[in-house]
């Protein structure tokens, strides 16, 4: 299994502003589960501490394997929802854990 995790910074205009647009993330990628085969789980969380530095939310993936992650990167859903993301997002982090 293979769990991936990815982390964001958000540019927004304002807190209301940022937490619509987490908010409206983590429904689209959560919905990726049974649309992306291979995708078992899906959690996406807003960052609880407002720390400097730290990114403004996460999410993190289990797949079944690299294979499953492979296509979970070029599925046309995952495309859609990570070029929504890519209208505000200020800065990227991930990592891929094989479990």
């Amino acid at each position: 299994m293979i769990r991936h995790i990815v982390m964001f910074g958000v540019d927004a205009d304002s807190a209301e502003d940022r937490d619509a647009k987490i908010t409206e993330a983590a429904v689209r990628l959560e919905q990726l589960v049974g649309v992306v085969p291979g995708l078992r789980s899906m959690t996406v969380g807003a960052n609880g501490v407002d720390l400097e530095g730290n990114y403004d939310f996460a999410l993190v993936a289990d797949l079944d394997d690299a294979a499953a992650l492979e296509v979970y990167a070029t599925h046309p859903a995952h495309l859609e929802v990570s070029s929504f993301i890519g209208t505000f997002k200020s800065r990227r982090a991930a990592i891929d854990i094989e479990l």
